[in-house]
């Protein structure tokens, strides 16, 4: 089996390039907590985009939550008026569409966006719902027991975790 080697700042940047290309000049970032609100806050900063970056959290919509309970992920706080925003919805990894359409809910629950989109660091398949992404920085196939999750450093530098469930 081979080992899967990915770059965390390589494709940071990838997806910077990325959401410069997708994004309008109104367009609201709101990332997914953790690893996508660390991705849209840390784009805020380097977009030099006024005000911050959303958070939003897929707990209170997860069709696991019996399951799963409350995250420790964060709350949802979205700093701006949702009605009539142009939302772009960042992720650190997309595999089933489970939680965005969570997300998609839980955003739905503070107004009604003039359009959704999605940009991820790393799209692995295995989709259970009808759900792409707008860009993804890379693509990559995965064991179905594997999980890939980003990781920051104190000094604010990304990594990847892949791990056995």
């Amino acid at each position: 089996m081979s080992t899967l080697v990915l770059d965390a700042e390589a494709l940071y940047r990838e997806l910077l390039r990325g959401v410069q290309l997708i994004r309008g000049g109104e367009t609201r970032l709101v990332g997914i907590t953790s690893g996508g609100a660390w991705l849209a806050e840390r784009l805020q900063r380097d977009l030099n985009l006024p005000g911050q970056a959303g958070k939003i959290s897929s707990a209170m919509h997860r069709d696991d939550f019996a399951q799963r309970g409350l995250s420790s992920g964060g709350q949802t706080v979205l700093p701006f008026e949702v009605n009539g925003s142009h939302i772009l919805i960042l992720d650190d990894v997309l595999f089933t569409g489970r939680t965005l359409r969570a997300v998609i809910n839980e955003l739905f629950d503070y107004g009604r966006p003039a359009n959704v989109k999605l940009a991820v660091l790393v799209d692995r398949g295995g989709r259970e719902l009808p759900v792409q992404a707008d860009f993804a920085a890379a693509r990559v196939s995965l064991e179905p027991d594997q999980s890939l999750a980003l990781a920051r450093s104190e000094a604010g530098v990304f990594s990847f975790d892949l791990k056995a469930r």
